[in-house]
């Protein structure tokens, strides 16, 4: 499959698109903005760092206060605290009971409760089902920062229209 032919020039398009799409979601600009969900959909979990316990979440009590991160708290975004892992770290959360799953964002030190894992913001717990329940058993997977790697891609005889 050659660059000329009409499949190589659909997989040249498809390649300069992901690298654009890459280089905006990964720069640190765009770190601020970037929707929670879009780097979920870029991560995956890693295995070597895991555990299960159980996970609250917390919601508007503490909405607006500062995190140990020095942000607001959300408990409309995808966030979450950990007593032990470094802030900022993402973490895969799957709820046992439904095998629900979300990408959070560890941004604050918690929770206050010795025995348990996480807290996590409202609408992780919505996104995981429990938010009526109030606690969930939760496995929690270490996310490693996503590391792309763009093929690189002779240069064309003819220029290509997008």
């Amino acid at each position: 499959m050659g660059i000329r032919s009409p499949q190589g020039r659909c997989m040249r398009k498809l390649l300069i698109g992901f690298a654009v799409v890459a280089t905006v979601a990964l720069s640190p600009a765009s770190e601020a903005r970037t929707p929670d969900y879009v780097v979920s959909a870029l991560a995956r979990p890693v295995q070597v760092k895991h555990d299960i316990g159980v996970a609250s979440w917390y919601g508007e009590k503490f909405q607006g206060s500062p995190t140990a991160s020095g942000e607001p708290y959300d408990m409309n975004r995808l966030t979450c605290a950990n007593r032990e892992l470094p802030l900022g770290t993402r973490i895969r959360v799957t709820n046992l009971q439904n095998n629900r799953f979300v990408v959070l964002r560890i941004n604050d030190r918690g929770p206050v409760i010795p025995s348990r894992l996480l807290d996590v913001s409202k609408a992780a717990a919505r996104s995981l089902g429990f938010v009526g329940a109030g606690l969930a058993t939760v496995r929690m997977e270490i996310v490693p920062p996503a590391s792309f790697s763009i093929p690189s891609i002779p240069p064309a005889t003819k220029r290509i229209a997008f």
